[in-house]
């Protein structure tokens, strides 16, 4: 009984970090969505993924989670950097790289000791094969090397490679976006112009290149690094509503109409062919110009219309995925996880609506659970947190931080 109680207070409880003075819960708010999203995505055959936003426009779930990485982490860092000086600043970068790094390895893991599990235990090679893990079936001791290196990845565990390689090189981008950010941006996009020009990418194992193109999305997170940095560098965007609110409706309501006809066969006679020619491939490793742009125009639309402090933000309906947003790298790790077993259910148990449903809503329950009790535990350390020590005695001949 007093497990159960305690495990009540836990859900219970309003997370110190929603009431938070100064904390911009926009940003929780749409990583949560994010990673609601890249969980209900990568269950394949779910009906459940139709509430995503891949399915109504060019961009999906991994623009958001990039761009508003890039801009909590400009907020993060730009204190330390600005205050105690780079090195100070690019060190507490690299922890948090690191530990973006050490999750992934755990996750990886945990991931493929679950795959070939199932796939042992059902005698279903589907599972290796759409997970992209024939490769270490067969040679575990070099596809484990790779990993490490970043090289090997199973399907689904793409993004926390693309965020550490970001995040190795954030230091001095966001040492030059404190001084420069025009430059910073311009040097950014000719990079991403480079990259299609060049086809630049690194190499993966066993064949081929990263499925996130860290020389092409960094782009995206540059530009949320800088957006980030705004109000504190000077340096001002205020597009004027007027024009780039119709220009940014419109652009969606084609970006709608070309996925429509994805979805719908006979729509696909209404699509020109010159056009089709123009427009495809829209391609993702790349980050093609067009989902760019698509989720720009979302991206600017949401924050005329989600304010900083909007009261909706606070609310117990929402509280959930704002706190999915602010313990994102955990809920991604199980998300990953959870995503798998819901494809293995459907597959091997049952694959009908009503399952879908189920499958995706305990999906989601587990990830606002894991999220509930991490903000929880860190609530309570905060709180017992031992007091700052007192400043060291005046004969000592040198104030405290000389």
């Amino acid at each position: 009984m007093r497990v159960l109680a305690g495990l009540r207070r836990v859900l219970l409880s309003e997370p110190a970090a929603t009431r938070a003075t100064g904390r911009d819960l926009r940003l929780d708010f749409f990583r949560g969505l994010a990673l609601w999203f890249i969980f209900l995505d990568h269950i394949p055959s779910n009906a459940v993924n139709w509430v995503t936003i891949r399915n109504y426009g060019f961009s999906d779930a991994a623009e958001v989670f990039i761009f508003v990485s890039g801009y909590s982490a400009a907020l993060a860092y730009v204190g330390a950097m600005r205050n105690r000086g780079f090195a100070f600043g690019a060190a507490r970068i690299l922890r948090r790289c690191w530990q973006i790094y050490t999750a992934h390895i755990i996750l990886f893991t945990v991931f493929v000791a679950q795959i070939a599990y199932v796939a042992l235990s059902f005698n279903n090679p589907l599972f290796t094969e759409e997970m992209n893990m024939i490769r270490f079936m067969n040679e575990p001791h070099v596809t484990i090397a790779q990993a490490l290196l970043l090289k090997f990845k199973p399907v689904n565990m793409d993004v926390l490679p693309l965020y550490i390689a970001l995040l190795l090189v954030f230091p001095a981008v966001l040492w030059a976006l404190i001084r420069a950010p025009r430059a910073v941006l311009a040097g950014s996009i000719l990079l991403f112009a480079a990259t299609r020009i060049f086809a630049l990418n690194l190499p993966s194992f066993p064949e081929g290149v990263w499925y996130f193109n860290p020389f092409a999305w960094q782009l995206l997170f540059v530009i949320g690094a800088l957006l980030g940095l705004h109000h504190r560098s000077g340096w001002r965007v205020e597009p004027n509503p007027r024009v780039f609110v119709p220009l940014a409706f419109a652009y969606l309501a084609f970006a709608f109409a070309v996925v429509l006809t994805w979805h719908i066969p006979p729509l696909r006679e209404f699509l020109p062919n010159w056009l089709g020619r123009l427009l495809y491939p829209i391609d993702k490793t790349n980050l093609d110009v067009l989902r760019l742009l698509h989720f720009l125009a979302l991206a600017y639309l949401a924050t005329l219309l989600v304010r900083p402090q909007a009261a909706f933000l606070e609310r117990r309906p929402v509280r959930p995925l704002v706190i999915c947003g602010q313990q994102s790298l955990a809920v991604f790790c199980v998300g990953v996880i959870l995503s798998f077993v819901g494809y293995v259910v459907l597959v091997e148990v049952n694959g009908s609506l009503a399952v879908q449903l189920l499958v995706s809503a305990a999906g989601i329950g587990i990830l606002i659970l894991v999220a509930r009790v991490l903000s929880w535990y860190k609530g309570m350390e905060r709180a017992v947190a031992p007091p700052p020590l007192a400043a060291a005695p005046a004969v000592q001949g040198r104030s405290e931080g000389s």
